[in-house]
């Protein structure tokens, strides 16, 4: 298993969709491995394969003793709506309202190329939710007001180009 390095907005990597999985090889494996070992080192309870710049359909996302791993997840169904704050490691420190089904039912691929489908509701709900945007190249500050996105989003990008120049010195 290695770290991954985790893509920073504003990247126009993670506005892309990530491609279908067609089999869940040694290689997806592997990427799912190196997924759960770097949301972990980033204290993140979830992970999309695009937010490590591989635009395949794989997530991982670990709630309390829940660690998934899953290729080509979707939302099949859901029930009722709460809103809460969200943070997403490629969007440090920016925390904003969101809006999400309460419960989810997601059907995917899991480690061993198996179906399942996953009856989540809470915070494992919302994580999932969160991931799946991800690969349809969506983020939290998609979901606020145009007047919050564009104040975050200049933020953003004012912090990406210290960090440039930071790196260049």
């Amino acid at each position: 298993m290695s770290l991954r390095e985790i893509i920073v907005y504003p990247d126009p990597v993670l506005r892309k969709k990530s491609a279908y999985v067609e089999e869940v090889s040694k290689k997806i494996t592997q990427l799912m491995r190196d997924m759960v070992e770097t949301m972990h080192a980033s204290r993140g309870v979830g992970l999309a394969a695009v937010q490590v710049g591989v635009l395949k359909r794989v997530i991982v996302v670990n709630v309390g003793e829940t660690l998934l791993a899953l290729a080509n997840p979707e939302i099949i169904g859901g029930d009722g709506e709460v809103q809460m704050e969200e943070g997403c490691l490629c969007l440090p420190q920016v925390l904003v309202e969101v809006m999400r089904k309460e419960k989810v039912k997601v059907k995917g691929l899991n480690e061993k190329g198996e179906e399942v489908v996953i009856d989540a509701e809470g915070l494992l709900a919302r994580a999932l939710q969160h991931e799946i945007d991800h690969l349809d190249g969506v983020l939290i500050i998609d979901k606020v007001s145009k007047l919050k996105r564009e104040l975050l989003t200049s933020k953003l990008r004012k912090e990406a180009k210290e960090r440039a120049i930071a790196k260049k010195s």
